[in-house]
C-alpha cells in the first residue's frame, strides 16, 4: 500500500522545500517590524537625551552621527519603507485583491523595487540632494 503524497510544512527548508518570494517577504515583514520596534526605543532614548542636558544630547548626536549610527539609521529607514509598502500590499490582500499567484509575485517585486528606490531617494534628500 503506497502512502499518499502529502504537502510538507514550509519549515522543512532544504531538500524538501524551496523558499518562495511570498514566504520570504512575510518573514522579512516580521523582521522589519522587530527592527522598527527597536528603532522606537532609540527614538525614545533620543527624546530622553533631548530632555536632559546639552552634554547628554550632544553625546547622543555624536553616536548617531558616527558611521555606525548612520548605518543604523539607514537600516531603520529601509525597514520603515519596506514595512510600510508591504503593509499596503497586505491591506489589498485583506480586501481580497491581488491574491492570485501572478499578482502576488508582481506586487512582491514591486514592493522590493520601490523599497530600494524610495530608501535611496529618502537618503539622497536627507543628504542635501535638492540643496
Amino acid at each position: 500500500m503506497a502512502t499518499p503524497k502529502r504537502p510538507l510544512s514550509p519549515f522543512m527548508i532544504g531538500p524538501y522545500y524551496r523558499p518562495q518570494l511570498t514566504s520570504m517577504m512575510s518573514i522579512a515583514h516580521r523582521v522589519t517590524g522587530v527592527v522598527l520596534a527597536l528603532g522606537g526605543l532609540v527614538l525614545a532614548a533620543w527624546l530622553v537625551a533631548a530632555a536632559g542636558s546639552a552634554q547628554t544630547f550632544n553625546a547622543f548626536n555624536g553616536v548617531m552621527g558616527s558611521m555606525v549610527g548612520k548605518l543604523a539609521l539607514f537600516v531603520f529607514s529601509a525597514c520603515l519603507v519596506y514595512h510600510f509598502l508591504n503593509g499596503i500590499r497586505h491591506l489589498f490582500w485583506d480586501a481580497g485583491r491581488g491574491l492570485d499567484l501572478p499578482t502576488a509575485y508582481a506586487s512582491g517585486y514591486a514592493v522590493l523595487a520601490l523599497s530600494v528606490v524610495l530608501t535611496a531617494l529618502l537618503w539622497w534628500l536627507a543628504l542635501g540632494g535638492l540643496a
